[in-house]
């Protein structure tokens, strides 16, 4: 087994970098002894992404930084941000390194815990996209509600302890109407009340930040032995040789990671 320390990267894909101390410290409170945390941001666009535009904006930038993680030798990373976004194209443009979304590490995981889950979001805006999304990984069926609480993404660190009482007071419904068995946390900026919230409400609560990490965690293990996403069906990558013909490089990359040969990535 190897004795190199394992490199998770975190990728928050928005354009400021409010939220990285505080990621990277809750990161690095619940990462394994070996594993070397790092959070990167964009270096423009919008500072969240509520919306599709947002998101359809920010999707090259985010890209070109998986495959600067692959190319520097990272061993996993996370894309930030619970609609998984572009999980399904930077599994493509990554050729063995795994990749991992908040939704798919966080639904799989309550899957395991209980029988229902539900989550907790911002607001209403969000839930068609994320309803989608859970259901395409499956879990509709365990799917017992979502509960907006009226706060975007950038108020939920605003004030503290009006997010804390909106989200349990959210939780609490979820678990003694809407009969949930494990709370998810439907936004990475909902950070650092998971455990407050476990506490009072007696079921697991799981962290959009923590959770996607310590999965990359595992995932990193299991591709020593050759297990990440495969490359025979959808994550099949785009041909070197039609990259570098059309110049899509030059087009929509400003970061330097292509190695610039036609053979490969």
């Amino acid at each position: 087994m190897s004795t190199n320390p394992t490199r998770i990267r975190w990728i928050d894909p928005v354009g400021h970098d409010d939220f990285s101390d505080d990621i990277e410290a809750l990161l690095n409170e619940t990462k394994r002894e070996k594993t070397e945390v790092e959070v990167v941001n964009l270096d423009r666009g919008p500072h969240h992404v509520e919306y599709h535009y947002y998101e359809s904006l920010v999707l090259p930038d985010v890209l070109h930084h998986v495959k600067e993680a692959e190319n520097d030798g990272v061993d996993a990373t996370v894309v930030g941000c619970f609609y998984d976004l572009g999980l399904e194209e930077a599994r493509e443009v990554s050729e063995s390194m795994p990749v991992m979304g908040p939704a798919q590490a966080t639904t799989h995981l309550a899957s395991t815990m209980g029988d229902t889950f539900s989550v907790i979001v911002g607001r209403r805006k969000w839930i068609p996209q994320m309803r989608s999304t859970i259901a395409r990984y499956g879990f509709d069926d365990r799917l017992a509600s979502f509960c907006p609480v009226d706060l975007g993404v950038l108020d939920f660190q605003a004030d503290p302890e009006q997010t804390r009482e909106r989200l349990t007071e959210a939780a609490r419904g979820a678990i003694e109407e809407d009969h949930a068995e494990i709370i998810i946390l439907g936004c990475t900026a909902e950070y650092g009340f998971h455990e407050t919230l476990q506490d009072e409400l007696g079921v697991p609560v799981l962290d959009a930040v923590v959770a996607p990490f310590k999965f990359a965690e595992l995932q990193a293990e299991l591709a020593s032995l050759g297990w990440s996403h495969s490359k025979i069906g959808g994550y099949e990558s785009p041909r070197p040789e039609e990259i570098y013909d059309w110049d899509v490089p030059q087009d929509f990359s400003t970061r330097g990671v292509w190695d610039g040969s036609p053979s490969g990535y």
